[in-house]
């Protein structure tokens, strides 16, 4: 396949560029101001505010988890289709708004924290005026309109960053953060109605909810398992261990997700539409999926593992040293992200090829066996939830690429192959930083400028001198492009 003069290789190409542009700005203003209120607020205040996180995933899955899947998979859809989806996004999330306010009570008196009953009232008109904009923004994403995006983002995120931000420094506490929230949920669903072209027409079709529904209930029932099992942890260590102890987990799971999470965020972006063009095609999407698994592993699996060896200096540096516990937790937690992103290339490929029930079988063996290792690991502690999610991630790509296996003969030993030379030319890397960090007493934040620097000088320098495929590939794509 001609890499020049492919069309879906080109949009491919502008789609990576700008979804990474958005998510990288975005990315960016947010760690920026999670630096500062880390600095204003206390584990208490994040955590408290992590409680509500498994009831609004779960309101949020049952807006998004569905029917917005469907309408990017299928290339049929029409007006009807779409509007038919946004009326039902509308009323279910006016529903799980209602639920979410009525069950506030009940909510802080499981954990006996009575100011829950206010912030979930709050998240319940954020979770309604979030469903207001969801096909907007979906439609957005299947017709790779990243560039608008990233204008809605980087404006969004800025403006309800600068509220939490004064809220934080005239003394609000944890309100901060719920402002900050709600602040971003309307200027995202302003601007997209702004920008966006797209409006509903005023018609609801049941032969158009039931045409959907083939794929689309799949994905829902997934989705709901997804945010149920990913942010069970809230009520486990919210009950068992207090704000405190989530407020340190959170922040572990959050800083170890910030480069795993923008390299699958940009790709369930891109990979989604892309594979579902070409799902006809295995040849085709085979070859775009090693493609995919080549690039991204030759940067994720260097970033967590160097994460990990430079957790400490990094924590004290832009958090504070109140915030180190959080250390040991994240860098185990690092250890589940390398293979996070090949997760979600195994799902998207099964997804493109319309494969939702198959997927929702894949999800409900993996959430269970998950369930399982959370409740056995909590009785440990906050490390012992870590391990958890370690063991989860291996056991999800071995079975997810089993599937892929059978799809596009694309399965579990080829991959390892394929991230294999990622993984041994980090070896060396992670070895001579955690030599220097352990050598040298520097100070936290000269350590992670030296440290971080040591790291991507051996990574890069090993894998030219091991003349690394995907290496030699990127560059003359560079000087291609360059010429």
């Amino acid at each position: 396949m001609n890499v020049q003069g492919s069309p879906i290789k080109r949009r491919a190409l502008s789609a990576v560029l700008w979804s990474a542009m958005d998510v990288l700005s975005r990315q960016a203003f947010q760690l920026i101001f999670s630096i500062v209120l880390a600095r204003l607020l206390s584990p208490e205040d994040f955590g408290t505010i992590a409680l509500l996180f498994l009831f609004t995933g779960i309101a949020g899955a049952f807006i998004d988890g569905g029917f917005v899947g469907a309408i990017t998979q299928r290339q049929d859809v029409t007006l009807v289709d779409e509007s038919t989806v946004f009326w039902f996004n509308l009323a279910m999330g006016g529903a799980m708004a209602l639920a979410l306010w009525s069950l506030g009570p009940l909510i802080a008196k499981f954990y006996d924290q009575p100011i829950l009953v206010p912030l979930s009232g709050l998240f319940a008109l954020n979770v309604f005026l979030g469903a207001i904009g969801s096909m907007q923004s979906t439609i957005l994403n299947k017709t790779l309109q990243f560039r608008t995006l990233m204008k809605i983002s980087v404006v969004t995120v800025l403006v309800s960053g600068l509220v939490g931000l004064s809220m934080a420094w005239l003394g609000y506490g944890l309100w901060s953060l719920a402002a900050q929230t709600l602040t971003g949920t309307v200027l995202n669903t302003i601007l997209l109605w702004s920008l966006s072209s797209w409006r509903p027409a005023w018609t609801f079709s049941l032969l158009s909810a039931k045409k959907l529904f083939g794929f689309g209930g799949s994905l829902l029932a997934a989705a709901l398992l997804e945010a149920g099992y990913s942010r069970a942890y809230t009520l486990l260590i919210g009950k068992l261990y207090g704000p405190h102890d989530l407020g340190i987990y959170s922040r572990a799971d959050n800083t170890q997700m910030l480069p795993v999470g923008i390299l699958t965020f940009v790709l369930n972006r891109v990979a989604f539409p892309l594979f579902s063009q070409v799902a006809h095609d295995k040849a085709q999407l085979q070859r775009g999926a090693r493609m995919a698994i080549r690039g991204l592993m030759f940067l994720s699996v260097p970033m967590m593992l160097g994460l990990m060896v430079v957790a400490e200096p990094l924590i004290s540096t832009l958090f504070g040293a109140r915030w180190l516990p959080v250390v040991p937790v994240m860098q185990v937690l690092c250890l589940s992200g390398v293979l996070w992103p090949l997760n979600t290339i195994n799902l998207n490929l099964l997804l493109s090829q319309g494969h939702s029930p198959l997927f929702l079988r894949l999800e409900l063996v993996k959430k269970s066996i998950g369930i399982g290792l959370l409740v056995a690991g909590s009785y440990f502690g906050m490390m012992g939830i870590a391990w958890s999610q370690v063991i989860l991630s291996a056991l999800s790509f071995v079975l997810a690429s089993q599937f892929t296996q059978r799809q596009i003969g694309y399965g579990t030993l080829a991959q390892v192959r394929d991230l294999l030379p990622s993984l041994l030319v980090s070896i060396p890397m992670v070895a001579c930083v955690y030599w220097a960090g352990l050598e040298f007493q520097l100070k936290p934040a000269i350590a992670l400028v030296t440290l971080s620097l040591l790291g991507a000088l051996v990574y890069f320098g090993v894998a030219w001198a091991c003349r690394l495929a995907i290496l030699r590939d990127a560059i003359a794509l560079l000087k291609r492009r360059g010429r």
